[in-house]
């Protein structure tokens, strides 16, 4: 006669085993998973302060997380769209852009500033001792965007130029694509630019500041001539297609860094920033109808 105490054993290896079934299927699918980041930063500054998180990713899901750093936006995007990024961190119109050309992209997790804000700006930069007061005095000038993909460095810009009549590709005697938020402000620093577009989150945080941390540039010599309304934070999206139990354990890794590894977590922001926050597509809807605002300018004009 079978025991009662094999018959409970039994049963509880079972549930056991149809709980870890799921893990290891999407394990054998996804053996590597690559997170990709779009290059706000230069590709040192990228790694120094995203691979702990890839780092710690791989300790928390059981399989190497490899971070890749994109050349340009689009290539995020890109690798989002063809699969072969399986995170991705981006800004909110190069997710919004993601979303339009159909990668199956789900944004997760934002950031959250100092202060516990959800947004950011887009401000316009010159050099402190420039005579240049207002976005007007810079008729005949150079600018320095980012990237077409980036939020605060291209397309609210853009938004802010046409309410204000202003054509860039007339205004201005150039407009540069610097690549980042940095080369934008290193632009404007040696004279390539006379003021540059950038990301600027309270008095406390910013790009400039982060450059000026590190030696990059000195925060003192610039001046803000323009700043924008709010700007919802920026989002981590995974692969909407992954295994729900997949996408549920890089979410609770995520939404628990700044708990499990505070270390981690304060080497990205610098002690800048409290922890993430779930988000969801809904979050960014205002950020999709910005670009295809900002391609409807760019389709008139061709």
């Amino acid at each position: 006669m079978i025991k009662l105490r094999t018959l409970v054993a039994a049963a509880a290896a079972l549930a056991f085993t149809a709980q870890a079934a799921p893990a290891q299927d999407w394990k054998a699918k996804y053996p590597e998973l690559v997170f990709g980041k779009i290059p706000d930063e230069n590709a040192s500054g990228t790694t120094t302060r995203w691979t702990p998180l890839t780092d710690y990713l791989t300790k928390q899901l059981g399989v190497p997380v490899k971070l890749r750093i994109a050349n340009d936006y689009a290539a995020v995007i890109e690798g989002q769209r063809a699969g072969n990024i399986h995170i991705g961190m981006y800004g909110p119109a190069s997710y919004a852009r993601a979303y339009l050309v159909g990668a199956k992209v789900e944004p997760f997790a934002i950031e959250v500033n100092g202060d516990g804000s959800k947004g950011y700006h887009s401000v316009l930069y010159v050099k402190k001792d420039s005579p240049y007061q207002k976005i007007q005095d810079l008729q005949g000038k150079n600018l320095c965007l980012v990237d077409p993909n980036s939020t605060s460095g291209n397309n609210v810009p853009r938004f802010m130029m046409n309410k204000m009549s202003i054509d860039p590709d007339k205004f201005f005697a150039k407009v540069i694509y610097a690549g980042s938020h940095e080369n934008a402000v290193i632009g404007v620093a040696q004279g390539t630019c006379d003021a540059a577009f950038n990301w600027w989150n309270t008095e406390d945080e910013s790009n400039l500041l982060r450059m000026d941390r590190k030696g990059m540039a000195k925060a003192a010599d610039f001046r803000i001539i323009l700043k924008s309304d709010l700007i919802v934070n920026s989002p981590m999206a995974y692969l909407s297609d992954m295994p729900e139990d997949l996408k549920a354990a890089i979410r609770k890794a995520v939404l628990d860094l700044a708990t499990n590894d505070p270390e981690t977590f304060n080497k990205i922001y610098e002690g800048k920033a409290k922890p993430y926050a779930a988000t969801s597509h809904k979050d960014y809807e205002p950020v999709v109808e910005l670009i295809k605002f900002v391609d409807s300018l760019r389709k008139s004009k061709s």
